[in-house]
């Protein structure tokens, strides 16, 4: 008796991630290294100077970590409540930080006390930065107000009120001491000069702004805010650039990398993309555990860190050229008698081979179509995929149905079914029907569940409901179809139009194919 053939599971080719040079450039790190801290981490901020510590701001604690460390080479603790927004000076110096009571203090990173402490605001202070010469601090509060501060005198300088909602971030310009950006939960983007007692240019993001990002060059503004991402040209007035939806969550964090090349994006959707800065098409994208507060990128992408709402830091470590040497000598070749061993023999005539017999592993619904049991098969293969249903995996219940097609079984295997099971079968081909792999399978079992259940039509709601769903897939599927015929029939008169036309000289004594005297030749017809 011949052995049972299991049923063969077609594998079909699957399209392949696109391989670019910004696929290779961003997968080159290693293992992300993660930091538990003590809560949501809402800052990261990294020092312009080598060797590029940054500072990590969560809780009531602002963490100055190493460049490769896993402990903090720095903490400081003198915060009553939340802090907020530490960032460096650009000498790497001194580092500011706002807080939820309202305080601004002033580090010396090679101290631990606050040099400086800034009162002014009435509500928690999410903003701070400094200015381009280092001597004076801007902040944004939640009391709607911005603030120029002098550090010598501990003095504050100017302070505007223009939002009508939070102020959540902003930046100063790096090219001019007067000059910085802030961005409101109302909505718009403002541009300050500290010489002039009011705003000099207004944007509106059209969402809560929770980031702000300046170019090097400062003529471009990135904005993030809401799903959206917005580049706007300052030296037009303000004019929108491009507006970017990728994201499916709140955007929280910006950077530039690869020296302004590209633009990284963080969102609450536990992504990062990565932008061309010259086409702003996400030519990568980085997956968290998490939903993502913040981000920062090392001078030449050396190390990418995350900072998440559940307290982890996460961070990527650029692989050098030691690095991938060194896996490379770590991986355990096989020994060279492994190639060898039984090489060199040679069987002889009398020579008899034992051979140990190849017991056969059966899937569930293998057995039970080697008992012949095909309506339990279909069912086991229809449960399958009902597993599988986050992945689409449709390639076994589909093989089941051509190996009971082939048999001539597959009338008997659908006949018999209660309403459950019925919907069930109809959900299927509702799902796959469309898929050209499918199509011709599943309308051949369509056409049989019909034929089988005709009698039943208006008797089961459920059924009924299933049976119009069908019909409007098949209606919508035949009118693509049209379409597609006529944009087909379309294209191919465009082409028959573009291609060159060639003259043929049909054969008669004129130039036209014509014999002398304008009369056509005509060969003889000879009867027979």
């Amino acid at each position: 008796m011949a052995s049972f053939k299991p049923t063969r599971i077609q594998v079909y080719p699957k399209l392949g991630e696109k391989v670019t040079q910004d696929t290779l450039y961003w997968k080159n790190y290693k293992a992300p290294v993660q930091i538990k801290e003590f809560g949501a981490i809402t800052s990261i901020d990294f020092s312009p100077l080598a060797p590029h510590t940054y500072a990590v701001t969560a809780s009531t604690r602002v963490h100055i970590y190493g460049p490769f460390s896993q402990e903090p080479v720095k903490t400081f603790t003198r915060f009553k409540d939340t802090a907020y927004s530490g960032r460096f000076r650009s000498d790497g110096q001194l580092l500011v930080a706002g807080c939820e009571d309202s305080a601004v203090r002033l580090f010396d990173v090679s101290g631990r006390v606050a040099i400086r402490m800034f009162k002014g605001h009435t509500k928690a202070v999410h903003v701070a930065d400094f200015t381009s010469h280092g001597y004076q601090i801007l902040t944004g509060s939640d009391d709607y107000t911005c603030k120029l501060w002098d550090i010598p005198n501990s003095a504050e300088l100017t302070s505007y009120k223009e939002h009508t909602d939070y102020i959540r971030c902003g930046i100063t310009s790096k090219l001019n001491r007067d000059l910085f950006f802030t961005g409101s939960y109302d909505h718009t983007l403002k541009l300050f000069d500290a010489r002039v007692d009011k705003s000099v240019m207004n944007m509106d993001h059209g969402q809560p702004v929770e980031s702000l990002l300046l170019y090097p060059s400062e003529g471009l503004l990135v904005s993030a805010g809401g799903r959206y991402v917005k580049v706007w040209d300052l030296l037009k007035g303000g004019q929108p650039l491009v507006s970017l939806k990728n994201h499916h969550k709140t955007v929280t964090s910006l950077c530039l990398g690869s020296n302004g090349q590209r633009l990284l994006s963080a969102s609450l959707d536990r992504h990062v993309k990565v932008y061309s800065t010259t086409n702003y098409k996400v030519v990568h994208n980085f997956d968290y555990a998490a939903s993502i507060l913040s981000l920062g990128l090392a001078p030449d992408d050396e190390s990418i860190v995350v900072g998440m709402t559940n307290g982890i830091l996460s961070i990527k470590h650029k692989r050098t050229p030691e690095d991938s040497k060194g896996a490379v000598q770590q991986k355990r070749q096989p020994a060279y008698r492994i190639f060898v061993k039984g090489k060199n023999y040679v069987p002889k005539q009398e020579d008899y081979l034992v051979s140990k017999p190849v017991r056969q592993y059966l899937a569930k619904y293998d057995k039970l179509l080697r008992k012949f049991n095909v309506s339990k098969a279909l069912d086991e293969a229809m449960e399958v995929s009902t597993q599988w249903t986050r992945l689409r995996k449709s390639e076994i219940p589909m093989a089941v149905i051509k190996e009971l097609d082939r048999r001539g079984t597959l009338k008997n295997a659908l006949a018999g079914r209660d309403e459950k099971e019925l919907c069930q079968l109809l959900s299927f081909v509702i799902m796959n029907l469309v898929d050209t792999r499918f199509t011709a399978t599943l309308t051949t079992m369509a056409e049989m569940l019909l034929d089988i259940y005709q009698s039943t039509v208006g008797m089961s709601s459920l059924v009924d409901r299933q049976l119009l769903r069908l019909q409007e897939l098949l209606d919508k599927e035949t009118e693509y179809q049209q379409e597609l015929m006529e944009v087909l029939g379309m294209l191919d008169v465009l082409f028959a139009s573009a291609h060159p036309r060639k003259e043929v000289t049909l054969p008669g004594d004129g130039a036209n194919g014509l014999a002398k005297g304008g009369i056509p030749h005509r060969p003889e017809i000879q009867a027979s």
